[in-house]
């Protein structure tokens, strides 16, 4: 039987179009982010659906882990993941399951994710959390995959393939491409992040956008970039 596969990604990423991708196969059930209340209840922090999320998942993340993502299965389970929601949680699992850690240029992170929730913090994004939890699992003995979204715009199929190659399954070429609209496992905050993915059919072109950040967001992004450049060094390359 396979390792869950945890997807430890930033927010604004491609991480929604991943786990879409990733449910074309008929050997994998995909989980939109089951740590969300646990860390919406934790931090208490205030995001659109904070109500909703809370009722609708489990809000005990210790729980979380030992039912939903270390659940038996006889398929590949594919969790979506914020690597910020790893707080107040037991990370021993994290030897239990193939951890991928999802990258994006801060810049692009920001850009998106002040237009729903203005002004983010570091702990907002969570690029650090990512670095170090990249530096935790080293520690470990863990090796983690680095995938960084950039490159799988560039050319999905092949990126996809090596990543499969290296998760030790098949790759299927009905990985790039789904229907449009929402899916049944898509979470109860969609309608106020999901717009763009639910008007997708596939992967969309690699553009580079020009960016201009200012103030606080500005700050941010250069905080974040030592951590970003360290870990794309470290991610599958084309």
């Amino acid at each position: 039987m396979n390792k869950p596969i945890c997807l430890w990604s930033c927010p604004r990423n491609l991480s929604t179009a991943l786990m879409y991708a990733f449910a074309q196969r008929e050997d994998t059930k995909v989980f939109d982010e089951p740590l969300y209340a646990h860390y919406l209840k934790v931090s208490g922090v205030k995001h659109p659906a904070r109500e909703q999320v809370l009722e609708a998942l489990e809000n005990d993340g210790n729980k979380v882990v030992k039912e939903v993502i270390l659940q038996e299965s006889d398929k590949l389970l594919f969790h979506k993941l914020m690597t910020h929601f790893l707080i107040g949680i037991d990370t021993e699992f994290l030897s239990e399951v193939i951890n991928i850690i999802f990258i994006r240029n801060p810049e692009e992170i920001i850009t998106s994710y002040s237009k729903v929730i203005p002004n983010p913090s570091m702990n907002d994004i969570g690029v650090k959390q990512q670095y170090e939890l990249f530096l935790d699992l080293e520690r470990r003995g863990i090796e983690p995959i680095v995938f960084d979204s950039k490159y799988l715009l560039k050319n999905p199929e092949l990126m996809l393939s090596r990543l499969c190659k290296i998760l030790d399954v098949s790759f299927d070429k009905k990985m790039l491409e789904w229907k449009k609209g929402a899916r049944i496992e898509d979470g109860v905050w969609a309608k106020y992040w999901y717009e763009n993915i639910h008007n997708s059919t596939g992967f969309l072109p690699y553009a580079k956008k020009a960016i201009t950040l200012t103030g606080s967001n500005a700050e941010l992004a250069e905080e974040c970039l030592t951590y970003y450049k360290f870990l794309t060094a470290k991610s599958i390359q084309l």
